[in-house]
């Protein structure tokens, strides 16, 4: 049986060892690194994989073609996006994901950088560690308002959403939410209102995305989207950088539709940072898809996927974690 790990070449050297412990003995395992100047050398060393695990690297049309024995794609993530799973359907492939494993770590992340948009740290860190400077004139000339008080808006209802909105709560925010796919018990539970995209854009300081990327909203946040965000407000996205028009998004900077923004990530999952124009603006801040991690989300997550292609070949997909694409095996 063999098992191969589809790979950036930033991360083809990663320790595997708790994915490894995990498989049968006797597997043969393998890495396939994505390259899109050397397409043929990934597609050749995952053509003749029975499982595959990836965390981002992508898996399309023509890599799918190519493999002869694949019963099962294992995603290290909650989304998939860079799965076609539809297509994997009709090859009688199944593609799972997992579940959950860092919830608590967005949610984390996504307050860190609202709290430090807010109090203006890069700016303070600038003054302190860089220039000796120990004055607050120029942070009072900044503006800054309480954050108690201020109106939270959520897209995106789901564990990391709700995970977020719990602790925006705490630090005396009012939370607005949207999710047309939630139980809306879950905005009565929370005390959140349950509100429009249109309503978040007009009355929220505050503003974050907590989507999986699919085809049906990929780029919803676009240049009129900004236009009508009249609190002018602090964007966050800890999501997938494909639910904004990332143009757009700089231009709203420039233009001052936004006061801020902070991110996790980018529509490229391998950016050159000397190509994104607001990289280094005292009023971003950008972290490299880090929101997740934790030596116990890791582990999490390397252990599961590992266990989903397992229980999978085993003949036991009741087992795996969540199986996406309704491909449940014979």
């Amino acid at each position: 049986m063999k098992f191969v790990f589809a790979e950036f070449p930033e991360t083809k050297g990663r320790d595997m060892s708790t994915e490894i412990a995990l498989l049968p003995e006797g597997s043969e395992v393998g890495v396939a690194v994505y390259d899109e100047n050397d397409l043929e050398s990934y597609y050749k060393a995952l053509e003749d994989a029975d499982a595959i695990c990836s965390g981002f690297a992508p898996l399309d049309r023509a890599c799918i073609d190519r493999l002869k024995n694949c019963k099962i794609i294992s995603v290290q993530a909650t989304g998939y996006n860079f799965v076609d799973y539809d297509y994997c359907r009709e090859k009688g492939i199944s593609v799972c994901a997992i579940g959950e494993y860092c919830t608590q770590e967005v949610a984390d992340h996504t307050m860190m950088l609202i709290l430090a948009l807010e109090k203006r740290l890069p700016y303070i860190q600038r003054r302190v560690n860089i220039e000796k400077e120990w004055e607050i004139e120029t942070i009072q000339a900044l503006g800054m308002q309480s954050i108690w008080g201020q109106t939270l808006g959520i897209i995106g209802f789901g564990k990391i959403g709700r995970a977020t909105a719990l602790r925006a709560k705490a630090f005396g925010m009012n939370v607005i939410a949207n999710d047309p796919y939630i139980d809306p018990q879950w905005f009565k539970v929370l005390g959140v209102e349950q509100v429009t995209v249109d309503e978040i854009l007009a009355r929220s300081d505050v503003i974050s995305l907590h989507m999986n990327l699919t085809r049906e909203n990929t780029c919803m946040i676009r240049k009129e989207h900004f236009q009508r965000m009249e609190k002018k407000p602090f964007f966050i996205n800890t999501a997938r950088g494909g639910l904004v028009d990332e143009q757009a998004m700089f231009e709203a900077l420039d233009e001052g539709l936004v006061m801020g923004i902070g991110l996790d990530v980018l529509t490229s999952e391998t950016p050159d940072l000397n190509e994104i124009p607001i990289v280094g603006r005292e009023n971003v801040i950008i972290t490299p898809h880090s929101a997740f991690y934790s030596d116990t989300s890791i582990e999490a997550c390397e252990r599961i996927s590992a266990e989903n292609m397992v229980y999978y070949l085993n003949g036991q997909p009741e087992k795996v974690f969540k199986i996406v694409n309704g491909v449940y095996g014979k």
